[in-house]
């Protein structure tokens, strides 16, 4: 503890001066401390300096790569892959609305034509880039138009989304998917998944209820009462919560 002389101080007796002499003690060790480690400091710096120098040009270099990656591949990239997605969609968007002929339109969409890039080639090559990620969702879709379950599932778990409606909606028709193909276990996962992705008033409802009847399916009927209760309290006024309380009811009475 530092002990603080009042001018015009002087010790009582031997005791008192012992502190005193202790204290100036303890200080200058402290102070001889501090040049030793500030002397140690500065010799381990001067022996280090050449590494330190050369660590630092690497880090400038490694930065300066990544920039002009970005700038002379990344971007490029990004562009091109987003270029080549415009003539794929084209024929995704004209079976969407075709009375006739879907499967035909959603194939050349898949393959490409002409020369062009399909959704298949374009997810391939452009892996890295988000064309080459929502690329994943219009093949995924398609195979799911087509019937073709398998494939669908497989694209559609290769997209990856935060999107506010596209994250929440692949993850459904995923769970529609094993719906369709009669697994409702992970059916309901994904329904699940779906309604907790993002939290809105279109498709947290949607995927609840489609939870909530895929549970009820598998007689998990605790489950199915908890899923619709959440619609009923937090999203009444969507098209699910209208009628909401009748399959409460029935999944509470099922049990």
């Amino acid at each position: 503890m530092a002990t603080y002389k009042k001018k015009g101080f002087k010790a009582k007796d031997k005791r008192e001066q012992n502190q005193i002499d202790e204290s100036e003690f303890e200080t200058a060790g402290v102070l001889n401390t501090l040049d030793e480690t500030a002397s140690r400091s500065e010799q381990w710096i001067e022996k280090n300096s050449k590494p330190l120098f050369y660590a630092l040009i690497g880090i400038v270099v490694l930065f300066l790569a990544y920039l002009a990656y970005t700038k002379y591949v990344v971007e490029p990239n990004e562009l091109d892959a987003s270029n080549e997605l415009a003539f794929p969609r084209k024929y995704f968007d004209e079976a969407a609305v075709a009375g006739t002929g879907i499967d035909s339109l959603l194939n050349l969409g898949l393959e490409g034509a002409d020369g062009k890039y399909g959704f298949l080639d374009i997810a391939d090559t452009y892996s890295g880039t988000n064309a080459g990620n929502l690329a994943n969702y219009y093949a995924g879709v398609s195979y799911l138009k087509m019937k073709n379950y398998e494939k669908g599932i497989e694209y559609l778990e290769k997209f990856k989304s935060d999107d506010e409606m596209l994250g929440p909606v692949s993850l459904g028709a995923i769970g529609d998917a094993f719906s369709d193909i009669n697994q409702p276990e992970q059916a309901l996962e994904y329904y699940e998944k779906a309604a907790n992705k993002k939290s809105n008033d279109f498709t947290t409802p949607l995927f609840l209820y489609k939870a909530g009847q895929t549970a009820m399916e598998l007689k998990k009927f605790d489950k199915a009462e908890k899923l619709f209760t959440k619609i009923k309290e937090n999203y009444s006024k969507s098209e699910q919560g209208r009628d909401i309380e009748k399959f409460i009811n029935a999944a509470k009475y099922a049990k």
